[in-house]
């Protein structure tokens, strides 16, 4: 039986959504707190990015790493309107993960 595997590109953003942060994992859970808990020295615990705001998921690590350099191309406008298009609120979407 294969294994299947899954690969997340994610978008972070402070409190004040002013700082964002576009990452891959193949652990969305453990990376949302690593980023909460500012377990790993960097970016995204210097600027308090702890807020997921945005996330896609595909087996091919391939196609994440293609499409988390892509997302980091874009200008800001257009990170920011593809947030918007999947999550209106910029909600903190961690919630959804709970339990």
């Amino acid at each position: 039986m294969a294994r299947e595997y899954r690969f997340f590109v994610y978008i972070h953003v402070n409190s004040n959504c002013r700082v964002m942060y576009i990452g891959m994992t193949n652990d969305l859970i453990r990376r949302i707190e690593e980023h909460r808990n500012k377990a790993v020295p960097g970016f995204t615990a210097k600027y308090n990015v702890h807020r997921l705001v945005y996330f896609e998921e595909t087996s091919d690590v391939f196609a994440a790493l293609a499409r988390e350099k892509q997302l980091k191309g874009w200008r800001r406008s257009r990170k920011d309107a593809l947030v918007t298009a999947r999550n209106p609120g910029w909600r903190d979407l961690a919630g959804d993960f709970a339990g």
